[in-house]
């Protein structure tokens, strides 16, 4: 297939995570708010005045900084973060808020702050709460949270408008961008598909990286651009797979999987585009921060939620994707030592597995893995015994 028009643009702001675009927008007076997960409310972060940068630690190498502070049996991404922050790696940002997503992103973040790794004599941190259920006391929660913890603060410091109107035209923006994404997505359905799982991973990993105002009008023209690709004409994976589990922001993940035979359908992941990229409906007749936290609770597929609807939900949710996108099997990833996946990625393999018919791969993977040859082996062998399968009818 031809060469996307922007992609290697996408690919060179993946690349370091003070990227060109932030350094852009506050050279435009914008303020910079980092923050550490989906559970966030992105709208709220992208008001007039400032943009959200979701962190990452490209290219890491060592971690043992971020070891030493948080012990080797905490997840890699939390530590390559710390080691990322001690070594003067996100300065650029003005501020950070994060979630009490897990307890290994909390220590991660206090031993920032009591490190005093940002210079900067105004940065200041934030901690909100978020619910463990999906109900309305915690809607009540969210929304406190999120005016306590976000818009108050973004007003007390920088002077943003957290204005019911401010928060409406942030949503409208963001579903601006989602609306793109998706555009893009669409097109993974197709049995011979004009984009590779690849390229729509860098597309919408730079979403969440970069200011999406300075984004959009490229991920528009690479929707138009779509329209017209041609795909080879030999498709060259041998089986579909939907990507589901904890923190992916190593495109080196997918790019792994699509090299072993296996095309990357659709992604349930941190960073991915489901359900991080699917648009917020706000109606007339009730403020826009409670639809905001409503939508943003109500969808999330975080495996913090432990009502039974959502854990019930989680796993139909990954079986709908499979289907929809037309999958042949599942490959459940998780970040080694991350708790809360590695319950999830377990009831998750078994239920999809022996309830729903699919071939599940299940594995833990390191923060970044490089050509990691033992996965890409066991990958490969998820690949031939799918098509195996195939041949036998169905059959293991």
């Amino acid at each position: 297939m031809k060469d996307l028009k922007h992609l290697y643009f996408f690919e060179k702001l993946l690349e370091d995570a003070n990227n060109d675009l932030i350094r852009q927008a506050q050279s435009n007076g914008k303020k910079c708010v980092a923050n550490l997960c989906e559970n966030v409310p992105e709208p709220l972060i992208n008001l007039d005045g400032i943009f959200s940068v979701r962190l990452r630690a490209p290219r890491t190498g060592s971690i043992d900084i971020g070891t030493y502070y948080l012990t080797s049996f905490l997840c890699e991404y939390t530590r390559a973060i710390l080691e990322r922050a001690i070594e003067g790696g996100y300065n650029f940002a003005d501020c950070l808020i994060t979630p009490d997503g897990c307890s290994m992103l909390n220590r991660c973040v206090e031993n920032m702050q009591l490190l005093n790794v940002n210079p900067k004599e105004n940065f200041f941190y934030e901690y909100m709460e978020i619910p463990l259920k999906a109900d309305d006391n915690g809607l009540n929660l969210y929304v406190l949270q999120c005016k306590n913890h976000i818009l108050k603060p973004l007003h007390d410091s920088f002077g943003i408008d957290i204005s019911d109107n401010a928060i409406r035209k942030s949503v409208e923006e963001h579903n601006r961008l989602c609306r793109a994404i998706n555009a893009i997505g669409e097109y993974r359905k197709e049995l011979n598909t004009r984009i590779t799982g690849y390229e729509f991973n860098i597309l919408t990993m730079a979403s969440y990286v970069c200011p999406k105002d300075l984004i959009i009008e490229k991920l528009e023209e690479t929707v138009e651009e779509l329209k017209t690709r041609v795909p080879d004409e030999k498709n060259k994976f041998r089986a579909r797979v939907v990507l589901v589990g904890s923190e992916v922001d190593d495109v080196d993940v997918v790019r792994l999987i699509e090299e072993s035979g296996a095309y990357v359908c659709a992604d349930r992941f941190c960073y991915g585009s489901f359900p991080g990229r699917e648009e917020i409906k706000l109606n007339d007749t009730e403020d826009a921060l409670t639809q905001v936290c409503r939508a943003y609770m109500n969808r999330a597929q975080c495996p913090r939620y432990m009502n039974q609807e959502k854990i019930q939900d989680r796993k139909q949710y990954v079986k709908h994707l499979a289907e929809e996108y037309r999958a042949d099997g599942i490959i459940y990833e998780q970040m080694k030592f991350c708790d809360p996946w590695a319950y999830e990625r377990m009831l998750g393999t078994k239920v999809l597995r022996d309830e729903s018919g699919f071939p599940v791969l299940s594995i833990d993977r390191p923060y970044t893995i490089g050509s990691s040859g033992q996965l890409r082996t066991r990958v490969q062998a998820f690949v031939e015994s799918v098509e195996i399968k195939k041949i036998n009818g169905g059959a293991v």
